[in-house]
């Protein structure tokens, strides 16, 4: 952190609470912001590049999803892991006004208002994992255990299985 680099929102709550983070960033001047090229541009296996993704349950209540950039959220273990009949993805057009961040630069961290989180279990086992600092061109890295508990997430199996 010892670069003086304009901070968002996320960075800021991190600090608040002490959370040890180091902020990196990434060129998005050819267009390429999906989390595998974001994870290729930072120099990061997608193993340890997340991504941000909203749904909503049938009672319709958002839940924010954090798995990595290579897998597929299975809707099934999403709604299981939220204790919901069903879960669907939030719709595009309705991220900014429930999260407060754009498409592709959604935090899990400093979201409008803290929805339930859940972590893929994958990461429960990594030193540290990245995930959007709230920006496009801006990711975290940090401990996921830390994120965990900056969001009052939980860990839970969430991903499709690989083939």
């Amino acid at each position: 952190m010892a670069k003086k680099i304009a901070k968002t929102n996320a960075a800021r709550m991190l600090d608040k609470e002490n959370v040890p983070y180091e902020l990196l960033n990434y060129s998005t001047e050819d267009g390429k912001v999906d989390g595998v090229s974001v994870a290729a541009k930072i120099g990061f296996s997608a193993d340890l590049v997340y991504k941000t993704l909203v749904a909503i349950g049938a009672s319709k209540q958002p839940y924010v999803f954090v798995i990595p950039v290579a897998q597929e959220l299975d809707l099934k273990k999403a709604a299981k892991a939220a204790e919901e009949k069903k879960i669907e993805m939030a719709p595009v057009k309705d991220i900014l006004a429930l999260t407060g961040y754009v498409r592709g630069g959604c935090s899990p961290v400093g979201m409008k208002k803290p929805f339930p989180t859940f972590v893929s279990s994958e990461a429960e086992q990594l030193p540290e994992m990245i995930v959007s600092a709230g920006k496009i061109g801006m990711q975290l890295k940090l401990a996921p255990a830390r994120l965990a508990a900056a969001t009052n997430g939980q860990f839970a199996e969430l991903t499709v299985p690989s083939q």
